[in-house]
């Protein structure tokens, strides 16, 4: 028998259940009522989730004051408002009421507030484990209520093509879907397999992250300061621990640098990093434990096809030199499954191609922006030229006193 979108065992099945493709899940409960309120013809959503983790097991929790965190945009804070996901992470969620953006050395310098746009907060910065627990749990409620089913531990071998979507051959059984959304993160070779490529641009630098106690408190404040050969980024954390004023730090270093800076004591890496970025956030007491990775640009070559779609960090992974990375996925996250909402609505196939390609241009314009954005940050406050300093400087100065450019910069990084 010919197989259709009706045949398929599954509507959507999103392989992996990281930050991203759990979003996906809780956008896509939010579709189905959508619909079933709208009394469409077709009145389910048969939805899976892929994951090589044990998700019915307890994750490890890190060390408190060594907890990795992510800078959330108001845009996705209100994403996940209306998801009905917010309310468990606002009191675990530090907000960023003002950005400090300077070039040290040097006169330019801006400030974005909250204020100025009429709103409590630019963003957000929460642990990434609480995250990740606020959105398995709730994964675990629709797996309780039978409107999602989990696939885990279980991986995926293979993905093929097949009239009206795809067959996908797991470690232990084979399903169809008639859209698969690959949120893996691109490690699990399934792209290469599939012959989608991506487009490289290797920025010739490391990002080392740490936690950072300091001697007062931030009061909101994140820092963007551009120092050396590269930028450095402090973003307010919520008190915790023995170290009440803490701030997550990422430092943008060249390839060159990296080694002996990775490398050194605890001390002497204090010391150095007190010199690079000043003493206008206070003094650097402590920091906690050091990791690195190399910065480059991957962009997919392709992001749908029929039956299939690439999401997150596997479609797209920019320089984190704005903190824009994960919160334009999250917006690529929505778009599609107001994709999905439509086409179900319409008793169109969620995988039809012609579909698929309207959320890609949807999104091409966002993705485009932000990408370009980052980028041109990083070659313009990675240079030491004086020519460079000079334009960077007077774009600083520009920026604070032209509010309504101002404006659009600062709604551009909310995310609106």
């Amino acid at each position: 028998m010919e197989n259709s979108a009706d045949h398929m065992d599954f509507d959507v099945l999103i392989i992996g259940a990281g930050l991203v493709g759990a979003s996906l899940a809780c956008a896509l409960e939010k579709v189905l009522e959508k619909v079933l309120e709208k009394g469409s013809a077709q009145q389910g959503l048969r939805l899976a989730l892929v994951e090589t983790h044990d998700l019915s097991q307890a994750r490890d929790v890190p060390p408190s004051f060594d907890a990795r965190a992510s800078a959330l945009s108001w845009g996705t804070c209100c994403i996940y408002d209306q998801l009905g996901l917010w309310s468990d992470l606002a009191d675990q969620a530090q907000a960023i009421t003002d950005v400090h953006v300077s070039d040290k050395g040097s006169f330019g310098v801006s400030r974005l507030q909250a204020s100025d746009e009429g709103v409590p907060a630019l963003g957000y910065v929460i642990k990434n484990h609480i995250l990740g627990d606020v959105l398995l749990n709730r994964l675990r409620d629709f797996q309780k209520q039978g409107s999602v089913t989990l696939f885990s531990p279980e991986a995926v071998e293979s993905l093929q093509p097949i009239p009206g979507g795809m067959k996908v051959q797991l470690s232990a059984s084979e399903v169809t879907a008639a859209l698969v959304v690959l949120a893996d993160g691109g490690r699990s070779g399934l792209m290469e397999a599939m012959g989608i490529g991506q487009e490289l641009r290797d920025y010739h630098q490391h990002g080392v992250i740490a936690n950072i106690a300091l001697d007062r408190p931030h009061h909101g404040m994140a820092w963007e300061r551009f120092a050396g050969k590269g930028p450095l980024a402090l973003l307010p954390l919520i008190s915790d621990g023995e170290f009440q004023h803490r701030m997550g730090l990422v430092w943008t270093l060249p390839d060159e640098e990296v080694d002996a800076i990775y490398s050194l004591s605890d001390d002497d890496f204090l010391t150095l990093l007190q010199e690079r970025f000043g003493f206008r956030a206070g003094r650097f007491l402590k920091v906690g434990k050091r990791d690195r990775y190399p910065l480059t640009m991957r962009i997919a070559k392709e992001q749908v096809r029929p039956g299939l779609v690439i999401l997150g960090n596997a479609a797209h992974a920019i320089h984190p030199v704005a903190g824009q990375g994960y919160n334009l996925s999250i917006r690529d996250t929505v778009a599609l499954a107001d994709n999905i909402s439509t086409s179900l609505a319409e008793g169109v196939s969620v995988g039809d191609l012609g579909r698929l390609l309207e959320y890609q241009q949807q999104q091409l314009s966002d993705q485009s922006l932000t990408g370009r954005f980052c980028d041109g940050l990083v070659h313009l406050f990675s240079r030491t030229d004086s020519a460079a300093i000079l334009a960077r400087n007077l774009g600083l100065v520009t920026l604070d006193y032209c509010h309504p450019v101002k404006s659009r910069f600062t709604r551009k990084a909310m995310g609106l």
